[in-house]
């Protein structure tokens, strides 16, 4: 009999030390305060799909709102996807785009913010085109002129 209730402090002990831990991680992540914070952390929780070797990668565009409390707000909708992706990138650049938004959320932002940003879409552009080169970029004003 004592070793079952002894089992059962321990255990008890394990599992209060454990909601602590969680407690003070979730109390040492600092609080989002401007957008371009918001999109850092997104940027950080983004992990492309393994692919094979020589691979093109693609591109994928979601769209999807927040709440006050950092909370996903209704449901994300993908955008876009680069045209020529086979169905299987399709599905695995839509899970990788999904599971960021999953571990980033609930965003931890300042009052203003989640006050700023509560309802509004966002429209978040995921770049994965690894072993494509970039194209160059036009500029207009550097374009001969003919008079």
């Amino acid at each position: 009999m004592l070793r079952r209730s002894t089992s059962v402090v321990v255990a008890a002990g394990l599992l209060a030390l454990a909601f602590a831990g969680a407690g003070k991680a979730i109390a040492q992540d600092r609080p989002v305060a401007t957008l371009e914070e918001m999109f850092a952390r997104l940027q950080r929780c983004w992990r492309a799909p393994a692919l094979p070797r020589g691979h093109p990668g693609m591109q994928i565009t979601v769209l999807f709102s927040l709440q006050r409390d950092g909370q996903i707000f209704g449901k994300p909708r993908i955008t876009f996807e680069t045209p020529d992706a086979s169905a299987a990138d399709s599905i695995a650049y839509r899970t990788a785009v999904m599971e960021t938004l999953q571990h980033c959320t609930p965003m931890p932002f300042t009052g203003g913010l989640g006050d700023a940003v509560a309802g509004r879409p966002f429209r978040v552009r995921f770049d994965d085109r690894r072993n494509q080169p970039k194209p160059a970029e036009k500029q207009a004003w550097l374009l001969p002129k003919t008079l």
